[in-house]
Parts: structure tokens; C-alpha cells; sequence
């Protein structure tokens, strides 16, 4: 497939977005480089392009199945040489804005949140590659998967390349029984009363984080929409300042009981080890548990098992966070055909499946006819835990992200600012470690979006 060359784009300049991007580089004392990760060396001696691929996503596995992809790529284009540099899921905001403001982006990025790439572009620092979904084929996608991609004017800043069921509740179903908990927790005082029959010797109740980070914010987003909240209405105006805020802290604070005293810095990682370890009777994560789970704790394997994470009653509907994993190209990129034809050959189905069982059932895919293909329904984990995958898939397919909180909002684009604002981490750590009271906390977080999105 041949992609149209338009020279890289627009100059985004001496402009107000230059200068927030120093800023928000600067505050986190990010160079405008980062060390990449090459792969390989070409056999090929003058090289006249290199692209750059640069991806939040980079366990063991993942690496094994991006160097066949580069491998397959270079075979096929030898004139055209891949280098990978993985970034993080703390540290991109950072190191991505060092970059565009250097005018040394990469070439190609993949993994981040879809409210990321629509930051970008309406920044004017992103390609539109409604070419690059015509040449995967728009009819192998499940319907409206690129909806969460969609801009202003009706382009595809992104393409999807994965869906994650980022926040389901996972649990041990020996814990329950143990402990004479008779069903899996619906709602936020099932989920209580099953911590504290299973907490005990040295296993605590969940793992929920505190720190001050993006699994924080995020989780606190889970939870105000569990309550029956939102943080901004459809047509983006700050919504934070409610009773469903005020109950979802008040859910959040009483479950610091029932996970370990670490859990003031945790994040991410840390979360997840505690599930995979079994120091916790519940995890709140995404597929990537299965995995770990077998390779390092196999002895619990067949006792997870998942489910939409509580909400505060039954008639509060389930809501679970989709950051749509993407593949989207800057504007910046030195040759856009190229990187258009490698983030291309990405879904090629072979390389594709390799990838997304580089972190089987974390990565789900957004093809439905890779969904069907017995290559990839014949890995071990997506082979033991088809309810769960089933679930995760489900979930997944109708979640959503600060922004797109839900079908109705418009693209929230100053959401990737928010979330490494930490502005709703700090809100959870002054009301939940500090004891703040919660009601002026919420107003004051109130006026620090409304200031973030008028930036």
C-alpha cells in the first residue's frame, strides 16, 4: 500500500502549545532526548531513512514479538530502518513534550491513551491516518472502534491498536470460599465486607493505589463514575464538584484499611505485583494479571478469576477504563509514508498476534478478524480463561477514559494535560492521607480543571 507524502506537516511555532510543552517538560526534568532501545543492526550500509518507535508497552515478551516485527518490516522495505525506544506509562507526557518542543519527535508511537493522540492533535503535533485504517481494511475492525479517534473535523488522529479492560476486579476464588464469601462483589459494601472477611495474616484486601501518579487519578475517575458521577459534562463543562465525587471519596477512604501500607505510593506496577504475589485478595488491573500470574505465581492460577469492578448499588451501571491503546504518527515524523507503511504492517496478522500475546488477554484486539483467528486463540492464557477474556473483551469494548467519559461527551482534549497534572491524585491524597475536608478539596479541584482546560 502507497501512502501521499505531505512533507511532514505544519510548524507549530512561537505558539502558546510550544510553550506548554517546555513547560511540562521542564517541570519534570526531561531532556528533549531519551535513550532509545535499538534493535538489531542492518546489513546495509547507507540508511537514507530511520524510524523512530517509540511505545509505553515494552515487557520481555512484547520485545520478542516488536524486534520479528521490525525484523519482517526491514526484510520487506530494505531501504527503511526501525530503532524501538520505549517510554513509560508516567513518563511520556514529559518526554513526548521535550521531544515535540525540540523538534525531535519520533517517528511512529504507539500504545498511548486515545485522549493523548487527540491532545496532540489539537495541538497541531499529529498526521491524520484515516489512510493507514482504509489500508488495514475499515471492515476487519469491530464496529465503531476508531469512534474514540475521531476529531473535530471528522479525521482519525489515531488508529487503535489494542483494547484494555484497564480497572476489572480480579479476586481469588480459594480466598472466597476460605473465608465464606459466597459471590463475587457487586457493589461497593459487598466489596468491603469480602475485604475484611479475607484480610488476615499477610494478605490484605485490595491493592488500590495512592500515590501521586496516573493510576490514582484514573481509579478515582473509576470510582466517581461509579458512584453515578462524571468529571465533566457531555459538553466538557467541570462536573466534579458533586455528591457522586463526595461518595466515591468516602468509598476510596474506607477501603485504606484493607490494603498494605505501601499503597500510599503505589502505582501501576505495584498494584499489579501485590495481586500476582498474593499479598492481596483483590487486584484492580488489567489481563496482564494472567500472565504474571502463570509465570510467577502458578500456584493461584486456577483460583482467579475477574469481573466489572463494583459500583456504589445495583442501579449504578458498570464502567470500566479503555485507554484504546493506539498507533498515531507526529506531524514532525521526517518521512510520513514511511511511518504510514510501518504503523501498516503492524496489523499484519502474524506480527499483530505476536504482539498482542506478548501480554496475552492484556491486549486485546481491536480486529475482529484476529479476534477469530485459531493463531490467536490457541495461546495457553486466552485458552484457560475464556470467561475472563470474554468479560475483559465486553467490558473493554464499551469502556471509556477522561476523554470520553461517555458516549455523549465530546473529545475532552486537554485530558492527557489533566492526567499528568495529577490534579485528581492530589485530590485523593489531601482527602484520604491528610484528611482534608472532603466538600472545599472538591472545589478547589473544581478550579483547578476549569484553569487546566482553558490553558
Amino acid at each position: 500500500m502507497t501512502f501521499n507524502e505531505d512533507g511532514g506537516g505544519e510548524s507549530v511555532g512561537h505558539s502558546a502549545k510550544r510553550r506548554r510543552l517546555l513547560k511540562l517538560a521542564a517541570s519534570a526534568g526531561v531532556s528533549a532526548t531519551v535513550a532509545g532501545l535499538p534493535f538489531g543492526r542492518s546489513a546495509f550500509g547507507v540508511e537514507p531513512i530511520t524510524l523512530r518507535w517509540w511505545s509505553t508497552q515494552a515487557a520481555p515478551d512484547q520485545l520478542k514479538a516488536y524486534k520479528a516485527q521490525i525484523a519482517g518490516f526491514m526484510a520487506a522495505h530494505p531501504g527503511i530502518k526501525v530503532v524501538f525506544e520505549a517510554t513509560s506509562d508516567e513518563g511520556y507526557p514529559a518526554q513526548l513534550a521535550a521531544a515535540f518542543a525540540a523538534n525531535q519527535a519520533p517517528d511512529i508511537i504507539t500504545h498511548l491513551p486515545s485522549y493523548a493522540a487527540q491532545t496532540y492533535f489539537a495541538d497541531g503535533l499529529v498526521e491524520p491516518v484515516d489512510d493507514v485504517a482504509v489500508a488495514v481494511g475499515l471492515d476487519k475492525y469491530y464496529p465503531n472502534a476508531n469512534d474514540v479517534f475521531k476529531t473535530a473535523d471528522g479525521k482519525l488522529c489515531a488508529t487503535g491498536l489494542a483494547n484494555t479492560a484497564a480497572d476489572v476486579m480480579w479476586i481469588r476464588r480459594d480466598l472466597m470460599q476460605k473465608a465464606g464469601v459466597d459471590k463475587v462483589p457487586e457493589t461497593w459494601d459487598e466489596l468491603r465486607s469480602a475485604c475484611k472477611k479475607m484480610q488476615g495474616g499477610r494478605i490484605y484486601g485490595a491493592p488500590l493505589p495512592y500515590g501521586l501518579n496516573s493510576m490514582t487519578s484514573l481509579i478515582m475517575l473509576g470510582f466517581i463514575h461509579r458512584a453515578g458521577g462524571q468529571v465533566f459534562t457531555p459538553d466538557l463543562q467541570v462536573a466534579i464538584d458533586s455528591q457522586a465525587t463526595l461518595d466515591a471519596l468516602d468509598f476510596y477512604k474506607s477501603m485504606r484499611e484493607f490494603c498494605p501500607p505501601g499503597a500510599t505510593g503505589y502505582s501501576w506496577g505495584e498494584s499489579l505485583t501485590a495481586f500476582v504475589s498474593g499479598s492481596t485478595a483483590t487486584g484492580i488491573y488489567g489481563g496482564r494479571v494472567l500472565d504474571n500470574i502463570a509465570t510467577q505465581n502458578p500456584g493461584i492460577a486456577d483460583s482467579v478469576t475477574c469481573a466489572t469492578y463494583p459500583t456504589i448499588s445495583k442501579s449504578v451501571p458498570a464502567w470500566t477504563y479503555n485507554d484504546f491503546p493506539c498507533v498515531f504518527i507526529p506531524k514532525k515524523a521526517k518521512n510520513i509514508s514511511s511511518s504510514k507503511l510501518f504503523a501498516e504492517y503492524l496489523f499484519d496478522p502474524a506480527g499483530y498476534i505476536s504482539e498482542l500475546l506478548g501480554a496475552p488477554a492484556h491486549l486485546l484486539p481491536v480486529l475482529k478478524t484476529i479476534a477469530s483467528d485459531p493463531r490467536y486463540n490457541s495461546n495457553a492464557i486466552i485458552k484457560k480463561y475464556p470467561k475472563e477474556v470474554e468479560l475483559m473483551s465486553a467490558a473493554a469494548a464499551s469502556g471509556h477514559n477522561l476523554g470520553y467519559e461517555s458516549p455523549a461527551h465530546k473529545p475532552n482534549r486537554r485530558a492527557n494535560e489533566i492526567v499528568a497534572s495529577n490534579v485528581l491524585a492530589e485530590m485523593v491524597q489531601r482527602v484520604l492521607l491528610n484528611n482534608e475536608p472532603p466538600k472545599p478539596v472538591v472545589g478547589a479541584t473544581a478550579k483547578k480543571l476549569e484553569s487546566l482546560m482553558k490553558a
